[in-house]
C-alpha cells in the first residue's frame, strides 16, 4: 500500500492491485452469500406459495408469495438508513458484518418454520417477520460492499473492481439458481413440495458464518481509514447527504430504475415465468436460469473493464436503450416454448443486465465525497428496490393473471427503460476518470 495526497487534509492510501485481492474477496464472498439467502425464496417461491398460502384458485397462492417477496423489500430503505449511518460513522467492514448475521439466521429459520397446515395463519405471519428481517439486511449491504469494494480499487480499475459486486450478487443467485436444479433433478416434486425446499435455507446458515469470517478478517478500507486520520468522518451523515447531495440522490432513483427491474425480471421472475405461465417443467426453468447466470458472472467483469476504458455512460445508455426496445420480443420469443428460443431469450436478457452491472457500481460510489458515501448510496438505491425491483415479480405475476396477457408485463420493464435512459441522458455525469473524493 502506498499513500498519496489528492484531498487538503486528507491523506489518500493507495492500495496495490495485489494488495486488494484479499479484502476483494471478502466483499465479494459475503454478498455471494447474503444473496443466496435473499435469492433462494425467489427460486422456491412457488413451493412457499403452496405451504403458507395454499389454495384452489388460480394464481393465488404464488401471487401471494411474491407479495411477502416484495414485502421484505419494503424494510430495505429503513436497512438503508440505519446501516448507511452506522457505516458512515464506524466503518464499512462492521456494517457489513452485522447485515451477514442478521439475513443468516432470518434466513435459517425460514428453513425450520411450520406451514401453514401445522400452525394457521401464525405461519404466513411469521414467514413476513422474517423476510422483513431479511429485507433490513440486505438494505445494508448493496450499497456496502460497493462502497467497501471500490474504495479498495487501485486507480483506472474502479469499474472492473467494483463490477466484483454485481458478479457476486449473481453468484448468490447462480448458488439458488444451482441448487433448484439439483433439488429438481434428485427429488420427486411431491418431496420438493413438501420438506425439500428447506434444505437451501437451512444451509445458507454454514456459508454465512464463512462469510463471516472473511469478513472480520480483513481492514477497514484505505479511504475510510484516511477520512478517520484526518477526524473528517460525517457527524451526521443522513442530514449531510440529503442536506448537500439532495439533487444526486434523486439522480440515483432514475439512475436504479431500469436496472432493477430488469435484475429481477431476468433473474428472479424469469424461472417462474417459465414453470407457471409457460408451463414447462421447472427443471427446465431453472436450467435455463443457471445457464444464464454463468454467462452474467462471466461477462460482467470484462464490462466492467470496458467502463474503465470507454467511460460508464455508453453502457448504461445500451443497457437501457436495450431494456426498452428488446423486453417484448425476447418474451414473445418464449411463446413457441421451445428450450433454444427459451435460452437465448435468456441470454440476451442477462446481456442486457450485464451492461448495467459492469458500469453502474462505481458509478454509484464516484457519485458521492466517502464521508457519506454508504448512507447516500443506501437511501435512494433501496427505496427504488423496493417500489419497483423487489415488487417486479409480482407486478408481473399480477399483470398476467389479470389481464391474460402473457407479455403485458414486459411494457412495465419498457417504461423503466426510457426513464433510466433519459436520466443517463440528461443528468449523469461521465466519472469515470475523475479522483475517488
Amino acid at each position: 500500500m502506498t499513500m498519496a495526497s489528492s484531498v487538503p487534509g486528507v491523506q489518500q492510501w493507495r492500495v496495490e492491485p495485489q494488495a486488494a485481492r484479499v479484502p476483494i474477496a471478502a466483499g465479494a464472498v459475503g454478498t455471494v452469500i447474503e444473496w443466496y439467502d435473499f435469492a433462494v425464496y425467489a427460486y422456491f417461491a412457488s413451493f412457499l406459495g403452496s405451504n403458507f398460502f395454499p389454495s384452489t384458485v388460480p394464481y393465488r397462492s404464488l401471487l401471494l408469495s411474491f407479495a411477502v417477496f416484495g414485502v421484505g423489500f419494503f424494510m430495505r430503505p429503513v436497512g438503508g438508513f440505519v446501516f448507511g449511518h452506522y457505516g458512515d460513522k464506524i466503518g464499512r467492514r462492521n456494517a457489513l458484518a452485522a447485515t451477514i448475521i442478521l439475513m443468516g439466521i432470518a434466513t435459517f429459520l425460514v428453513g425450520v418454520l411450520p406451514t401453514y397446515g401445522q400452525i394457521g395463519i401464525a405461519a404466513p405471519i411469521l414467514l413476513v417477520i422474517l423476510r422483513l428481517f431479511q429485507g433490513f439486511s440486505a438494505g445494508g449491504e448493496w450499497a456496502g460492499a460497493a462502497a467497501f469494494l471500490v474504495e479498495y480499487a487501485p486507480p483506472g480499475r474502479r469499474g472492473f473492481i467494483g463490477s466484483w459486486q454485481q458478479v457476486s450478487v449473481g453468484g448468490g443467485f447462480l448458488l439458488g439458481s444451482a441448487g433448484a436444479t439439483l433439488l429438481a433433478s434428485i427429488m420427486s416434486p411431491e418431496s420438493l413440495a413438501g420438506w425439500g425446499w428447506r434444505i437451501p435455507f437451512l444451509s445458507g446458515l454454514v456459508m454465512t458464518a464463512i462469510g463471516l469470517y472473511l469478513r472480520l478478517a480483513v481492514e477497514e478500507t484505505p479511504k475510510f481509514r484516511a477520512i478517520q486520520k484526518a477526524g473528517q468522518v460525517a457527524d451526521a451523515p443522513i442530514a449531510e447527504a440529503f442536506g448537500k447531495h439532495g439533487k444526486r440522490l434523486l439522480t440515483v432513483v432514475g439512475f436504479t430504475l431500469s436496472g432493477t427491474v430488469a435484475y429481477y425480471v431476468f433473474l428472479a421472475y424469469f424461472p417462474n415465468y417459465v414453470s407457471t405461465v409457460l408451463k414447462l417443467p421447472l427443471r427446465t426453468a431453472s436450467s435455463v436460469n443457471t445457464i444464464g447466470l454463468i454467462l452474467f458472472l462471466i461477462m460482467v467483469p470484462f464490462l466492467g473493464v470496458l467502463s474503465d476504458r470507454i467511460g460508464r455512460r455508453p453502457l448504461l445508455l445500451a443497457h437501457a436503450a436495450a431494456a426498452a426496445i428488446l423486453a417484448y420480443p425476447l418474451f414473445l420469443l418464449m411463446e413457441s416454448r421451445s428450450f433454444g428460443a427459451i435460452l437465448i431469450a435468456q441470454i440476451i436478457g442477462v446481456a442486457i443486465q450485464g451492461l448495467f452491472s459492469g458500469a453502474a457500481v462505481a458509478g454509484y460510489v464516484e457519485m458521492f465525497p466517502t464521508r457519506i458515501r454508504y448512507t447516500a448510496i443506501s437511501v435512494p438505491y433501496n427505496i427504488t428496490v423496493a417500489a419497483f425491483g423487489g415488487t417486479a415479480p409480482f407486478i408481473a405475476t399480477y399483470l398476467v393473471s389479470t389481464t391474460g396477457n402473457h407479455l403485458s408485463f414486459t411494457y412495465y420493464l419498457m417504461a423503466a427503460g426510457i426513464i433510466s435512459f433519459l436520466t443517463y441522458l440528461l443528468v449523469v455525469k461521465e466519472t469515470c476518470w475523475s479522483e475517488l473524493q
